[in-house]
């Protein structure tokens, strides 16, 4: 009887934890819900790191999508709140940042790097092919000798 009252109790306690809150917004219309839809996926949670806002059970990832329902309300433009998510958590929040001079590297350093390194493998392989061709046309005085005496050898 004892176990089944601390398994009860159990089950319990922890009924609360499976609970997990659910956001249940109200929108106009189903334009407004898109642009919540939208925007819940552009933004990046800044405590997941990885993980939109709209998938994240952070409690910031819910406090930043009630200030984006409450934007909504308002009448403000999804530029408008992108860049108060911006000002407020910086360039990270987004998963696209836009091109800037703080950006260039984000956007053009993988391709840059790329193209070095398919270069680099360039210059490495001309340079093996000249020391090879190199290599097989010297021959020493010695090995000249040795050579013309074998072709004399299979001459006669």
């Amino acid at each position: 009887m004892k176990r089944f009252l601390a398994a009860a109790a159990l089950i319990m306690s922890c009924a609360g934890i499976a609970h997990a809150a659910i956001d249940a917004y109200t929108f106009k219309d189903e334009a407004e819900r898109a642009r919540y839809t939208e925007l819940t996926r552009e933004l990046r949670c800044p405590k997941c790191q990885n993980q939109d806002i709209a998938d994240s059970n952070a409690p910031i990832a819910a406090d930043l999508r009630k200030e984006i329902y409450r934007m909504l309300g308002e009448g403000k433009s999804n530029q408008q709140i992108i860049d108060f998510m911006v000002d407020r958590y910086g360039e990270f929040v987004r998963y696209k940042p836009e091109l800037n001079a703080h950006t260039w590297l984000l956007w053009f350093g993988p391709a840059g790097l790329l193209l070095g390194g398919v270069l680099l493998i360039g210059v490495i392989v001309v340079r093996r092919r000249r020391q090879s061709a190199e290599d097989a046309n010297v021959l020493s005085d010695e090995e000249r000798q040795r050579l013309a005496h074998l072709l004399d050898k299979n001459h006669e």
